[in-house]
């Protein structure tokens, strides 16, 4: 079966907060507030929260696009994430500091969820860097992390598609100095339930509360 369609049992259940920064070290923010440091569209709150992380006062959308997972096979957002929780994350394989923190998140997030709570869970790891990110890049870097994070590729366009819709900032490449060149985007990870995304994790939200919400969303 592929990967894009995981059995349960199989697939991280897992948070992570949003980074002050971009990948890569370079700030592309939508809102300069404090409060909301990698510019996660959030222009309201609500006042009666369900989660630790922040509520968005309109719920994300799952687009429907199709992208490549790393497995070589299609992905669809929409039609094949078939499980009650999908958590998306936004970041590169080259990018110096901030993925692997995020990824490091996950990572100690997992290994304090309940079993059940993993079997209903998938954990989608989109490029922001599809020149250099290829299916078997992708695969190889997030079994560092967990092997059941699913890592997504496709077009620069489609992914900045799905980025749009989800309120997720992605820049343009920055040079660096010294040769290749760092890729700008929003850290944040946005949780699902079904297609509907009431939560996302933000800076300085910690594990155990990340735990918490995903138990949440999962129930």
């Amino acid at each position: 079966m592929a990967r894009g369609n995981r059995v349960p049992g199989r697939v991280a259940a897992v948070a992570a907060v949003l980074v002050a920064c971009l990948s890569g070290c370079t700030a592309s923010r939508t809102t300069p507030e404090a409060d909301n440091p990698g510019g996660a569209v959030i222009s309201n709150r609500n006042e009666d929260t369900t989660f630790h992380g922040a509520e968005p006062a309109q719920p994300y959308r799952m687009p429907n696009v199709t992208l490549t997972a790393d497995n070589g096979q299609p992905f669809n957002l929409v039609t094949d994430t078939a499980y009650p929780v999908t958590l998306v994350f936004f970041g590169y394989t080259n990018c110096p500091d901030v993925c692997p923190l995020v990824l490091g998140d996950l990572s100690a997030t997992y290994l304090q969820l309940p079993a059940p709570v993993r079997e209903r869970t998938q954990v989608l790891f989109i490029t922001t860097d599809p020149a250099r990110d290829t299916d078997e890049v992708l695969r190889g870097y997030l079994a560092r992390y967990n092997p059941a994070f699913l890592g997504l590729t496709g077009s620069l366009v489609s992914i900045k598609t799905v980025a749009e819709v989800l309120g997720v900032p992605v820049s343009g490449m920055k040079r660096l100095p010294g040769g290749g060149y760092d890729v700008g985007h929003g850290a944040q990870v946005i949780g699902f339930r079904d297609n509907r995304a009431p939560v996302v994790w933000t800076e300085g939200t910690a594990v155990p509360d990340m735990v918490s919400d995903v138990i949440r969303l999962a129930g």
